[in-house]
C-alpha cells in the first residue's frame, strides 16, 4: 500500500503521535541535562556557555521532526518546580557569562512554564549577561516582555524557522508560516530583545539535492529578519514518525558534507553568527577517513567564525564521481 501523509493538522497530529515510541522518564525537580560548552559570543570572542534542559510540558505543536518531547513531562510543573532545576543545574555548571535555560516545550508558555516563576528565574540568573531560552512564535507576547524588564542582563530568544521553504514548512506541522515567523522577529526586535534561529538541513519532504540551496535561503530569511545568530541542525531520526517517512523514502538524513557546506554559505556571508549542530554528530554511513579531520574543521567554523582551509579527500571524491 502506497504511503500517504496525512492532508490536515489534526490528522498528523494523530499519526505523530502514533508513531511515538516511550518518553524518557524525567523529574520535575531536576534538569534532564545540563553541561557548559564555548560558543563565539554577539562579541566575536570565544566564551563558555552554560545550558541547563529543563524539565516540563512538552509543546502542543507536534511537529513531524521533533524528538523534544522524548525529555518531556505530561502536565504542567507546579510552581517552583522549574526554579530549582534551574537552580539545581546552575550549582554544578562552570562558570559562565551566558546561559541557555532550553526545554522540550515553549518557555513563555504558561502550561510549560508557570508565569509566577518567572521572577524567581530572573533571580536565579542575575550573574549572567546573556540569558538565552526557545519559544514558538505562537507564544511571544507581553509575558516575554514582561520576563525581559526581570532581567539584569540581556534577553534572547531562539525561534525554530525550520525551512524557508514554504510547502514543506507546512509539512512539518509547526504550526507557523513564514510570515508569522517574520511578524514574531519584528516582534522582538521592537521589543530589543535578540533573535537566534534554528534551521533544519535537509528536512523531511525535501529532495536530497534541493536541500542546500534551502538551506542557504533559510538563512538569508533569517537574517533579513534580524537573526543576531543561526543554527543549522542536520535534520536527524528517532521520534518515530521520521522512521515511517524514511521508509516511505520522503526522509534522508543529510551527510556531513550538505552541513559543513550550508556553515560556509552562512559564515561566509558575514550577517551574524552561524554555527552547525554537532551535539549527535555520528560517523555512521560517515567517510572514515574525513569524518574527524571535517568535525573538528566545523568546530573550529563554530568557535572563531572563519572559513578554514576548504577540505580535500579524495575518497569523499571519487564516491561523489561514482555517484554522478
Amino acid at each position: 500500500m502506497t504511503f500517504v501523509y496525512p492532508e490536515s493538522a489534526v490528522e498528523r497530529d494523530r499519526w505523530i503521535l502514533a508513531q511515538r515510541p516511550e518518553r524518557t522518564a524525567v523529574s520535575d525537580r531536576e534538569p534532564y541535562a545540563y553541561f557548559v560548552e564555548d560558543e563565539c559570543g554577539a562579541d566575536g570572542q570565544i566564551a563558555p556557555v552554560g545550558t541547563i534542559f529543563l524539565s516540563n510540558r512538552e509543546c502542543p505543536f507536534h511537529c513531524t521532526m521533533c524528538d523534544l518531547w522524548r525529555n518531556t513531562l505530561t502536565k504542567t510543573v507546579p510552581t517552583g518546580a522549574i526554579p530549582a532545576q534551574i537552580d539545581f543545574g546552575l550549582r554544578r555548571l562552570e562558570a559562565a557569562r551566558t546561559v541557555k535555560l532550553y526545554n522540550g516545550g515553549s518557555f513563555f508558555d504558561p502550561h510549560a512554564l508557570p508565569p509566577a516563576d518567572y521572577a524567581a528565574i530572573a533571580a536565579l540568573v542575575r550573574k549572567y549577561d546573556r540569558v538565552i531560552v526557545e519559544c514558538h512564535p505562537a507564544f511571544l507576547g507581553e509575558r516575554c516582555v514582561a520576563f525581559r524588564d526581570l532581567l539584569a542582563g540581556r534577553l534572547e530568544v531562539a525561534m525554530g524557522l525550520e525551512t524557508a521553504h514554504p510547502d514543506v514548512l507546512e509539512k512539518l506541522n509547526k504550526h507557523m508560516t513564514l510570515d508569522q515567523f517574520a511578524a514574531a522577529a519584528d516582534f522582538l526586535r521592537g521589543n530589543d530583545i535578540d533573535l537566534r534561529a534554528f534551521i533544519l538541513v535537509q528536512p523531511p519532504f525535501m529532495k536530497a539535492e534541493e536541500s542546500l540551496h534551502w538551506a542557504k535561503r533559510s538563512l538569508d530569511i533569517a537574517f533579513e529578519c534580524g537573526a543576531k545568530a543561526a543554527t543549522l541542525i542536520p535534520t536527524r531520526g528517532g521520534n518515530g514518525a521520521m522512521e515511517a517517512l524514511a521508509e516511505a523514502g520522503l526522509f534522508v538524513a543529510p551527510d556531513l558534507r550538505k552541513l559543513e557546506a550550508a556553515a560556509e554559505y552562512g559564515v561566509g556571508l558575514r550577517r551574524g553568527r552561524v554555527f552547525a549542530d554537532l551535539w549527535d554528530v555520528k560517523q555512521d554511513g560517515e567517510c572514515v577517513h574525513c569524518f574527524d579531520v571535517r568535525v573538528q574543521r566545523l568546530r573550529e567554523m563554530n568557535l572563531r567564525q572563519t572559513l578554514p582551509p576548504a577540505l580535500h579527500c579524495d575518497t569523499c571524491n571519487r564516491q561523489s564521481l561514482e555517484a554522478s
